[in-house]
């Protein structure tokens, strides 16, 4: 028979394990600005499904955590806020890695589309207010492995 503490103790054991496996799943990006270089962890969003998903229904979003979502070839995208409830900033990425435009402090549960403005590879999703608090901007340079080196 379970009794209150083994239960307590198989959660606790449960919720550690959850934790460590999103975190195994978290990459290193760093994006170059004149202030300097930032450095994230990233969930990796490159399928349809996963990329449709993003950041849908999750109530926070660690400072210095974000999703990258990888569109694969280069092409003008759109994203929105459907079923997001934290504010996001969204940075658009070119496939050389060159920032090409940032969308702030994005509305949560919006279903009004945000437009890349241009031809990308890839969006990269952070909490609302980090790129004017770490001064990115266009034309910084963002590195991770799915961005081709020049």
């Amino acid at each position: 028979m379970l009794t209150r503490r083994s239960l307590l103790l198989a959660a606790f054991a449960l919720g550690l394990f959850a934790v460590s496996a999103s975190a195994a799943n978290l990459e290193r990006l760093e994006i170059v600005t004149r202030s300097g270089v930032h450095v994230f962890d990233v969930e990796l969003a490159a399928t349809t499904e996963e990329r449709s998903k993003g950041l849908m229904f999750r109530r926070e979003l660690p400072a210095g955590q974000g999703m990258l979502f990888d569109f694969s070839g280069e092409g003008p995208v759109a994203m929105w806020m459907k079923n997001t409830y934290v504010s996001l900033d969204m940075i658009f990425i070119r496939a050389d890695g060159r920032i090409a435009r940032i969308a702030e402090n994005t509305e949560p549960l919006s279903e009004t589309t945000i437009p890349s403005g241009a031809p990308v590879k890839a969006v990269l999703e952070v909490v609302a207010g980090t790129a004017k608090r770490l001064g990115i901007a266009p034309g910084d340079r963002v590195a991770h492995r799915i961005f081709r080196s020049r």
